[in-house]
């Protein structure tokens, strides 16, 4: 099953959309805890405290008397910053400026350690993301800003479908960018907690962005991680693709609806983007088909694909049969399959999450007008929950199949075990963490 459930990798950005795949089981997640809740639009509700109790990744800096004790040292770890800002541009009187109002946000500390015990499945994920209300706000959004569209499609080659999406998902078309300071979350994030050195550089960046006056500090609001602007730039993010799309000086993601659509379609094309190419079709798999073949690093021709029975569900051809494409099974033998190109995983180092990706390229395919995918979920499908995936875990490990550390997390190194199960008792080897396969393992 599909599981992001705070596992997300630190990449360019960590972003809302994104934040919703917190709720869900997703496949091969890399080691690191950066999920988040999703977004809603500014109340009048003063945030959450922090609870005060150690984080769950049991790592050092994560315990309640370390958090306590980097809070207490937090303005000397701002002010010991200025040296490495200097180095960036930024003037000490704009520092000063800039960080005078910074306060530990230590309710961050709960938000980055925590573990929820249930997710979702893939298919409730998809449900929440690609409904019609959405739909109809991304076509009017298409609509609106037609020459913009037409001009970065002109200029960086990706499909405006997709710009589309991303904005789509990830705030709801700037109605869901999150409401904490930039500066004042990865201030706290580069002085407590167990990522200082990574959150360093965003809070130096952030800094850098103000200082160059692209964005003004009440425009620099976003999550508790510090991705903001309707498609969830992260500082360094920002600093690398930003561009100035109608040339008026500023690099404006925010409220600039061109910088905008020109810097999400820069990131697109630097990251790898194929002009003219797809990012994957649903696939019909034959019966006893060999899920051994699922694999990312296991890409091979359309051609090579359709001698071995793959067929499109909507009936088409592959158009080009000498592109390369791997196969995704993210409901097991029990649901859709999907070919992925290179553009998915282009939308894949925007978020480093399969079923993220899927979404954007369903969602870009609904824009564009094609129908929902043909085959059914297996929406009969319990899904686990976090003490029930470190049972399944433990139970492999004890049979000689799982070689990690079991930690409820299942990503690669779960999938290969369980397909190792699945071959010794006969069962199609999707690699899917069901509850019948919780049960074979029992013995039940």
């Amino acid at each position: 099953m599909f599981e992001i459930l705070g596992q997300m990798k630190m990449s360019k950005r960590i972003g809302l959309g994104a934040a919703l795949g917190a709720l869900l089981l997703c496949t091969v997640m890399p080691p690191l805890a950066m999920a988040q809740a999703p977004s809603t639009p500014p109340t009048n509700t003063p945030p959450l405290p922090w609870t005060g109790e150690d984080g769950a990744s049991g790592h050092p800096l994560m315990t309640a008397a370390a958090i306590r004790q980097s809070a207490a040292n937090f303005a000397s770890c701002v002010a010991g910053y200025f040296p490495d800002a200097a180095k960036r541009g930024v003037s000490r009187a704009n520092f000063e400026r800039f960080t005078a109002d910074l306060s530990p946000d230590l309710r961050i500390m709960d938000l980055m350690d925590s573990q929820p015990e249930f997710t979702k499945a893939i298919w409730e994920y998809l449900d929440i993301l690609v409904n019609d209300n959405r739909l109809a706000k991304g076509r009017e959004v298409l609509a609106k800003y037609k020459p913009i569209f037409d001009a970065a499609e002109k200029a960086y080659g990706v499909d405006r479908y997709i710009v589309a999406s991303i904005w789509g998902i990830e705030s709801n078309y700037s109605t869901q960018m999150g409401d904490r300071s930039v500066l004042n979350s990865t201030a706290t994030l580069a002085c407590v907690g167990r990522r200082q050195a990574y959150f360093k550089d965003e809070f130096l960046t952030a800094l850098e962005i103000l200082n160059r006056g692209d964005l003004r500090p009440e425009q620099l609001r976003g999550s508790w991680a510090g991705a903001f602007g309707p498609t969830q730039f992260m500082p360094t993010a920002f600093k690398r693709f930003a561009v100035d799309g109608d040339g008026d000086g500023r690099r404006d993601v925010v409220d600039n609806p061109t910088d905008l659509i020109f810097s999400t379609a820069n990131n697109l094309k630097k990251d790898g983007w194929q002009t003219g190419q797809s990012w994957g079709y649903e696939v019909v798999l034959p019966q006893g088909f060999d899920f051994m073949l699922a694999d990312r690093a296991k890409a091979t021709t359309f051609a090579q694909w359709d001698q071995l029975g793959l067929r499109r569900a909507d009936g088409h051809p592959f158009p080009r049969s000498n592109d390369k494409a791997y196969l995704l099974a993210p409901a097991g033998a029990g649901g859709p399959g999907f070919l992925m190109m290179q553009n998915f995983r282009v939308i894949m180092k925007y978020n480093p999450a399969e079923a993220y990706a899927l979404a954007i390229g369903h969602f870009a395919d609904r824009l564009r007008g094609a129908p929902a995918f043909v085959q059914p979920w297996p929406r009969q499908e319990r899904v686990l929950s976090r003490t029930e995936r470190l049972e399944l875990q433990q139970l492999l490990a004890q049979r000689g199949f799982y070689k990690g550390t079991p930690d409820g997390q299942l990503g690669s190194m779960t999938r290969e075990a369980l397909r190792g199960f699945q071959a010794s008792i006969g069962s199609p080897t999707d690699g899917f963490a069901s509850s019948e396969m919780l049960d074979r393992l029992r013995g039940r």
